[in-house]
């Protein structure tokens, strides 16, 4: 039997269930891009500004460890279940987020958040790998570009407003309407989808050990240098802590009868190679896009709606770059090179942005942010796929999972890393907060100028490090029925 292709299903029946799973897929894209503009509104509200970060990073850290247990937990009991499950716990969190009178507290309700909203992305791309083929799945791009380009361009807008306009907490409480609707979408739709259940074993020992570990190695970028010496004992400690509970983490991989995260799967180079790319690529994506709005707002004096506007043109460039790379796949031979020359174009922009940081006025950031763009943008369709194609049909939940896992714990690592620096500089500190959206101040621009050189500095680096591994990664022919000669082109 070919396990390549979907079995059962009209080409109506597949597109009523990917429009049910972008309003699910929309939530998470939305949420990611919101609340990077009201970040610095945030921080000077609720105190403690020196955790900011920890925003975004808490979501990212736990929506990591739960991905590859949805992807297991889907195996199990079926797509519908494990969708629900983390749209249900994604609400619980946005309600304590939206009522958090604390960075402590806000910080808890994104953890919340974000062991929904692990299973969100992971699921919505394991549903489409369900329904059609690596071939067919390069051309079903298409539908995940348009949530991003409409998270992209209202995300930000929103985001700003509310902060700088109503009140930040509306940027958490407009994901209950559109949980509800994603709900009342899928409810019905996702029943048609076949169900072809596997027996499992969740890992939630190995679950606990990469949250522990990554939450004592952010809190070390946190605290190191801002309020502790990089040299003292709590900061060793936390250190230490991080790198038995990372040997406790590999142990577990080993031992454990279903691991999170599978060593074999990593022999299979094309996964290996993927994964470390996607996780390079967030690192720097991500971390670029929480931080670029505190440039706008400090180093270019805009306000938040403004500098929340001042993101379309980074995400609005990725989702093209996606796009036409997506579309573009099944019709050539080396569907890797489009990704490895948009990594090429995003590392000059990176560099020109590293070394013209403290001299750049609007339009120019603009202009190279689309290239940033368009540039990583290519990189999301060519590995996801990639993957999915290379890996056996019974596994697409964990290796799509896995995936997942790289690409959220990089953007996660991404956060703490670029925030670090952000926080050596001190333009973060409840009194640089204060200027948020206020009277220019030149001392603090000349500081979001000096720390934005080596912000985009290392986000340059791991860009690089991507293409590295991109370059290396095994370029496999696309499963799926055989295109057309006369639409095949050799790239």
């Amino acid at each position: 039997m070919d396990m390549s292709k979907p079995r059962g299903l009209s080409d109506g029946q597949k597109r009523r269930i990917m429009v049910g799973v972008m309003m699910a897929m929309m939530l998470a894209a939305l949420d990611q891009t919101i609340v990077a503009p009201a970040l610095p509104i945030m921080g000077a509200s609720l105190g403690d500004s020196e955790f900011l970060s920890w925003i975004i990073s808490a979501y990212l850290v736990t929506g990591t460890a739960v991905t590859p247990l949805y992807g297991k937990f889907s195996d199990i009991h079926g797509r519908r279940p494990a969708l629900f499950l983390s749209l249900g716990v994604f609400m619980i969190g946005s309600v304590v987020c939206a009522l958090a009178p604390s960075m402590a507290a806000i910080i808890v309700g994104r953890a919340v958040q974000g062991l929904g909203g692990g299973g969100l992305l992971a699921l919505s791309q394991t549903i489409v790998a369900d329904i059609a083929s690596p071939r067919e799945r390069a051309r079903y791009v298409i539908y995940f570009s348009l949530v991003w380009a409409t998270s992209s361009v209202a995300g930000p807008i929103i985001g700003g407003f509310f902060a700088q306009h109503l009140h930040w907490s509306l940027i958490f409480w407009i994901n209950l309407p559109i949980g509800a609707l994603a709900f009342a979408m899928t409810n019905r739709v996702l029943k048609t989808l076949p169900q072809i259940k596997r027996d499992h074993r969740l890992d939630l020992g190995g679950a606990a050990l990469i949250v522990g570990a990554t939450g004592a190695f952010l809190l070390l970028l946190t605290l190191g240098g801002v309020r502790y010496p990089w040299t003292s004992p709590p900061i060793l400690a936390l250190a230490v802590l991080a790198a038995l509970l990372i040997a406790g983490f590999l142990l577990d991989m080993t031992r454990a009868k279903e691991p999170l995260i599978p060593l074999g799967i990593f022999r299979n180079e094309v996964v290996g190679s993927a994964s470390l790319s996607m996780f390079f690529t967030m690192f720097a994506f991500v971390g670029v896009t929480v931080y670029l709005p505190i440039y706008f707002e400090f180093a270019l004096g805009m306000a938040p709606t403004a500098s929340g506007a001042g993101l379309i043109v980074l995400l609005a460039g990725s989702v093209a770059g996606a796009n036409v790379t997506g579309r573009s796949m099944p019709h050539v031979v080396h569907y890797k090179r489009m990704a490895m020359t948009g990594l090429a174009c995003a590392i000059i922009a990176s560099a020109a942005l590293s070394l013209l940081a403290e001299h750049l006025v609007f339009w120019q950031v603009e202009a190279l942010m689309l290239a940033l763009g368009v540039g990583v943008g290519a990189v999301f369709p060519t590995l996801t796929v990639s993957v999915q194609n290379a890996i056996d049909p019974r596994d697409l939940g964990i290796g799509t999972a896995t995936l997942a896992f790289l690409r959220s714990l990089g953007g996660a690592i991404g956060v703490a890393a670029l925030g670090a620096v952000v926080l050596a500089y001190g333009i973060v500190s409840d009194s640089g907060l204060s200027h948020a959206g206020g009277a220019f101040n030149p001392e603090i621009a000349r500081r979001a100028g000096a720390a934005f050189v080596d912000v985009f500095a290392l986000q340059g680096a791991a860009l690089l490090a991507s293409l590295i591994f991109l370059a290396i990664m095994e370029e496999r022919p696309l499963r799926g029925p055989a295109a057309h000669k006369a639409t095949t082109t050799e790239v």
